[in-house]
């Protein structure tokens, strides 16, 4: 299915000549709804011109709050669709992944915001991680018994994840920038983490930016940025932003 909705964003703004791009939302888990829309894909893929490039750009938070975080991952670990090449970026949520594995950061704050889900799509028993009092030495043991079940080839994935792309007027970051910075100075930890500051600006970026992150019911188009996290985890809409020339739509489950 494709939503239409009113553009303002400058018509100036395109992509390189001989591509389309396919951004993807926050996918949360979801792994039927990545198949699904996958497959939407495809078969739109299937119009482009001969000789064109199609790219899948991935916008981060492939893990948590779903049931199936594990298959999302070995799926994009994978070989990228025929004919397609792929990006995938950081979001917060492998990043908090990432720490919890490595015994770092604030790994109950993670557990609270879905990593149990993830937990429980990799075999492991996380009943004694939903009581009230969670002992550090329960929240270990989860640790090691995580880091004993996820594939070498997940972790390669996780750790290879870049944080911003750019591609003609266009920049994609998982939640977005922060506004006074220049794009080759950004920080990781607003790439993966910023929100009200980015979202309420009206500066120009320089380039159109492309994020997710930050829930809306549909896609958030502003002359700055267009944000196409739906909630798929929640509302089972994932969504798809196709960019090519100076044409833009959605597809979405």
């Amino acid at each position: 299915m494709t939503m239409i909705q009113q553009d303002i964003i400058p018509t100036y703004c395109a992509v390189p000549p001989g591509k389309r791009l396919y951004a993807i939302g926050d996918i949360h888990g979801r792994y039927d709804l990545l198949k699904q829309l996958l497959e939407m894909i495809r078969i739109d893929a299937g119009t482009a011109p001969a000789g064109f490039e199609k790219v899948l750009i991935f916008l981060g938070d492939y893990v948590d709050r779903g049931a199936d975080s594990k298959r999302v991952l070995e799926h994009l670990s994978g070989p990228p669709p025929a004919g397609f090449t792929m990006i995938c970026l950081k979001g917060n949520h492998e990043d908090m992944l990432l720490q919890f594995l490595d015994g770092e950061g604030a790994m109950m704050s993670w557990l609270k915001n879905g990593g149990r889900e993830t937990l429980k799509s990799y075999g492991l028993n996380v009943k004694n991680l939903a009581v009230s009092r969670v002992t550090d030495e329960i929240v270990e043991n989860a640790r090691r018994e995580l880091r004993a079940a996820i594939p070498g080839s997940h972790l390669e994935f996780l750790c290879s994840l870049d944080l911003i792309h750019l591609e003609g007027d266009f920049a994609f970051a998982h939640a977005g920038i922060k506004p006074g910075v220049s794009l080759a100075t950004q920080k990781e930890l607003d790439l993966i983490w910023i929100r009200d500051e980015f979202l309420k600006s009206d500066a120009d970026f320089g380039k159109v930016i492309i994020h997710g992150h930050s829930v809306t019911s549909l896609p958030s188009i502003k002359a700055n940025r267009i944000g196409i996290d739906t909630g798929a985890w929640r509302t089972d809409v994932l969504t798809c932003l196709a960019l090519e020339g100076q044409e833009r739509r959605f597809l979405h489950t």
